[in-house]
């Protein structure tokens, strides 16, 4: 049984940075899109950065020049460097596993981050 286990989120100040991880167990991401994705309260879950399976990566324009999204695939590991951290970036963040074949896909359970003095 595969899960998503996404860690390395707590409280930081404006300005600040934190770095996300997302391992994986129980299968290989090798061939999976990997996707960053948050939560604020009151707030639809929105897609922060993803990366191919290829290596390609792409930012919603909130977060464009501050987060850098990556992968491990020989540890089974995505990440997401957040840096310059902004309030408005307070949100649960979920990693999201995607294989286009045959839509299989997992979600981890999220990790908080607040940006706060």
């Amino acid at each position: 049984q595969g899960q998503l286990v996404e860690s390395g989120g707590g409280l930081v100040p404006p300005g600040g940075s934190l770095r996300l991880s997302c391992v994986a167990s129980g299968f290989s991401l090798d061939y999976f899109n990997i996707g960053w994705f948050r939560q604020a309260p009151g707030k639809e879950r929105e897609l922060v950065a993803g990366i191919t399976s290829s290596g390609s990566a792409i930012y919603a324009d909130s977060v464009k020049g501050r987060f850098t999204i990556s992968r491990d695939n020989a540890k089974n590991t995505a990440h997401l460097q957040m840096s310059s951290l902004k309030p408005e970036d307070t949100a649960v963040y979920y990693c999201h596993a995607l294989r286009f074949g045959d839509g299989m896909d997992y979600w981890g359970k999220g990790t908080l981050v607040t940006v706060s003095s």
